[in-house]
């Protein structure tokens, strides 16, 4: 080229830049304004400002992102635009890393599409801008964009793509990326291999993550602690430890994220005295004062139970963060500690810190569990004003306190208001509708989850089963143990041990020990349900068969199993086995007998007619006899017609509960039987008085998912002159098999032939004879009672299941009855 020419093209080349660049200033509509102190910042760069210098404006620029004055920098760029915006590449490039350090991803775009020339560090620096906005997709098209214009591939690029794909929790497209840095030799790059270890961790491949570590020529502190975090998120705690001493012995000492990765090796491998020593090589290089390793101490002490460690640890550690707060608040609260937790919560608000929705959601936790209703409303003031009432963390542990305080309307609004639903928002209101009794509200919040399609959980599912359980359901229990069969929650333990006791209350013990003996994996709970099923269903041996073999599985008896195997001698009339484990429950079990142990052996000898020896026994209970074992010799007294004694015990519960129903009626029936009229008018006359009413028999069955209830003599039901014609056929065909009416259930002052027709539409006959009509032939008839089965009924059943040839189950308040060829499996001991 001709030498006199250069001048001129450099002239023209210079006016062009100018005048694109003012275009794009007067674009992006920067005030004139910024670009005043222009003399100023070229002073201080030691620029005439006749001169343009390219060096000089990135240094400034860089001076702005090291000191986070983005304003100024943009007051630089609007300089660099009116002096003709002729910077090199390396000034575009810190200009654009500026904008992208500085938040202003729009402006870092557009600088982006405006830049003369870019590149790899171009692309590489607007990939990151778009990785720590979250905006994954752009960020992978511009990668691809890189390639495609044929920028080099640099370890750079490769770090800076897979850091992305662990944020976007894609770290198993590593595998691609893998093929093509292996291509370019840059395998062996420390760099890269530590982001490829990240990648492999976040997909669980942790075998492909030690071949690259291995891989790496000249390993760093940041590749030793890669791969030992990779073994430790992954739950490969041994080889952890093992990497991390290997580390040690080749001379690298551990950096903060080292510490934090090898504590939670330590908890994982319960090496808790391993985990002391490791404290102690943190305190000595001051590490301990590092957030991530305090928080790791934190888990380490309080999952190793001892929380006294776990405060002093927490004192020892800096407190301007809101994590170790909120880790301690929402330990104290998982721990049942929930004065601590708030005491703390307390605490953290006195330091001026600010709670986040962790912090609230593990306080309010502490509030649902101690039933603080009044503590929980101050709280969900507090959190209304700083505005995280609408953060789903939060309102689902509002919801959880006043669903533990028994308000669930309260709990049902928030439900309603609540933008962002998830599993647990259904299942706190479906667990508190459980707890309070409530199963049909229960079950429909369960269908109405199905079909708003949100995934259902071993929680939801348990407690849809303790619903049915309590609503005595069989058959849609049977439909949701179908469910979780579908979704493999079948295998869960907690899903498992409900199935367990819904088929038990339900009346199907067969299906009960069934799922019991399936069960891959049994607990305490496990072994408790299956022995207080066959208890509730009289079948005492077999629940001492189960509590035998628990025993031979060496899993430890808790106070609530000895209630089951006492109870299952009680209802079965086991006395010897059940005075045998009363007497051995301290020397073997070391297990002091409670109020429920008591109720048990008092009902038991009460029960067998050893009523001196239950006085006894209540006279040695070491505190204050509760109404149950007063209400259980009662029981008795009726049974074995001990009036004075009766007496006596109906009159310490009326002591303590004045309006207990149950006990009026019983000492009503107690002097109906021995035919001692004054004194049912007079306990009739009291009852008046204090207002008490008797609660009114009540069964009912449930045919084709419907539920159908009878009162005694109940003439309501739509079907009723079909049920009349079979409980006439019924009458006699017992008559002819040899049934004889007890009169004597009848405690009222009639003629026999009013007794016999008043025995023949007591609620449980009226049940039956629906049952046998509209269930299919041979199927089981199960019929729930809220009272106990009376004599009569009992026999008449017997002998109907031998007429009908189906087996028979009535539950009533005390216990199951299996009728079944004239014969009942309680053994008329009930």
């Amino acid at each position: 080229m001709n030498i006199c020419l250069r001048p001129w093209i450099r002239l023209n080349y210079s006016m062009q830049c100018r005048n694109n660049c003012l275009i794009r200033f007067s674009r992006r509509g920067f005030s004139a304004q910024s670009a005043k102190p222009t003399q100023e910042f070229m002073g201080h760069a030691g620029v005439s400002p006749s001169e343009f210098d390219s060096h000089a404006y990135a240094n400034l620029l860089q001076d702005c992102i090291h000191k986070d004055e983005p304003g100024r920098g943009k007051g630089l760029h609007c300089e660099i635009l009116k002096r003709g915006g002729c910077l090199d590449l390396f000034g575009w490039n810190i200009l654009l890393n500026m904008y992208v350090k500085s938040d202003f991803l729009c402006d870092a775009c557009k600088l982006f599409d405006e830049m003369p020339e870019r590149n790899t560090v171009s692309f590489v620096t607007l990939i990151h801008g778009y990785s720590e906005s979250g905006r994954f997709v752009g960020a992978v098209e511009l990668f691809v964009r890189l390639h495609r214009e044929g920028h080099e591939l640099n370890p750079f690029v490769f770090t800076t793509f897979l850091k992305l794909l662990v944020s976007m929790d894609c770290g198993e497209l590593g595998w691609g990326i893998h093929g093509c840095i292996f291509k370019l030799g840059h395998e062996s790059n420390a760099y890269v291999g530590t982001a490829l270890i990240d990648a492999y961790s976040v997909c669980g491949r942790v075998d492909v993550a030690r071949e690259v570590f291995d891989g790496i020529l000249y390993k760093d502190m940041v590749s030793w602690t890669g791969i030992v975090t990779c073994f430790a998120e992954n739950d490969c705690f041994k080889e952890a430890f093992e990497l991390f001493s290997q580390m040690r012995m080749v001379g690298f000492k551990p950096n903060n994220f080292t510490f934090a990765s090898v504590f939670k090796a330590c908890l994982g491998l319960e090496a808790f005295g391993a985990g002391k020593s490791l404290h102690g090589c943190a305190l000595k290089s001051r590490y301990e004062l590092d957030l991530y390793v305090g928080v790791a101490l934190l888990d380490l002490y309080t999952k190793s139970g001892d929380i006294d460690d776990a405060r002093q640890a927490f004192e020892e550690i800096p407190k301007k963060d809101v994590i170790p707060w909120s880790f301690m608040i929402a330990r104290y609260a998982q721990n049942d500690q929930c004065n601590e937790a708030v005491e703390m919560f307390c605490q953290m608000r006195q330091a001026l810190v600010l709670p986040n929705q962790f912090t609230f959601a593990s306080v309010l936790q502490a509030c649902a569990t101690m039933e603080g209703l009044n503590l929980g409303k101050q709280v969900q003031c507090h959190v209304i004003k700083v505005g995280l009432d609408t953060d789903v963390f939060v309102s689902n542990a509002l919801m959880d306190v006043y669903a533990k305080c028994g308000k669930m309307e309260n709990c049902m609004e928030l439900f309603v208001e609540s933008l962002h639903k998830n599993d647990v928002t259904w299942n706190t209101v479906i667990v508190g509708y459980v707890q309070l009794g409530d199963g049909e509200k229960a079950l429909r919040l369960f269908l109405n989850m199905l079909e708003y399609r949100v995934q259902a959980t071993e929680v939801t599912y348990s407690s849809a089963l303790c619903a049915c359980a309590s609503l005595a359901v069989l058959e849609t229990g049977i439909q949701i143990h179908s469910l979780t069969v579908k979704t493999a929650f079948d295998k869960e333990i907690v899903v498992s041990n409900a199935l367990i006791d819904t088929y038990a209350k339900c009346g199907s013990i067969k299906d009960a020990r069934l799922v019991f003996d399936l069960m891959n994996k049994k607990d305490e709970v496990s072994w408790n349900a299956m022995i207080s099923g066959y208890s509730m269903h009289g079948l005492g041996r077999d629940a001492l068969r189960i509590f035998e073999k628990m025993q031979e599985m060496k899993v430890k008896p808790s106070k609530l199993t000895l209630v089951g195997v006492l109870s299952a001698c009680a209802n079965a009339g086991l006395l010897d086995q059940g005075q045998a484990y009363f007497t051995s429950m301290v020397e073997d079990y070391d297990i002091e007998p409670c109020i429920e142990h008591y109720t048990c052996m008092v009902w038991l000898l009460g029960r067998g007619g050893r009523l001196d020896k239950a006085v006894k026994l209540i006279d040695e209970i070491p505190f204050e006899p509760s109404v149950m074992v007063w209400r259980a010799l009662l029981g008795a007294c009726v049974i074995h017609k001990d009036i004075e004694l009766g007496r006596i015990s109906a009159q310490r519960v009326l002591e303590m509960e004045p309006q207990d129903e149950a006990t009026h009626v019983l000492l009503s029936n107690m002097y109906a039987t021995a035919k001692i009229w004054d004194n049912v008018a007079s306990v009739r006359k009291n009852m008046k008085r204090k207002g008490v009413k008797k609660e009114p028999g009540l069964s009912w069955i449930e045919s084709q998912g419907m539920v159908h209830y009878f009162t005694v003599g109940d003439a309501s039901h739509p079907e009723v002159r079909v049920i009349n014609g079979m409980l006439e056929w019924l009458h006699m065909k017992t008559k002819k098999t040899g049934y004889i009416p007890n009169y004597n259930a009848v405690l009222l002052d009639v003629e026999d032939e009013g007794k016999e027709r008043l025995l023949w539409v007591h609620s449980e006959r009226l049940a039956l004879a629906f049952g046998i009509i509209r269930t299919p032939s041979g199927s089981p008839i199960r019929i729930m009672k809220n009272l106990r089965i009376c004599v009569d009924c009992h026999a008449a059943i017997k002998c109907i299941s031998k007429v009908v040839r189906r087996e028979i189950v009535v539950r009533d308040i005390n216990r199951f009855h299996h009728f079944q060829e004239g014969l009942c499996s309680c053994g008329d001991y009930w």
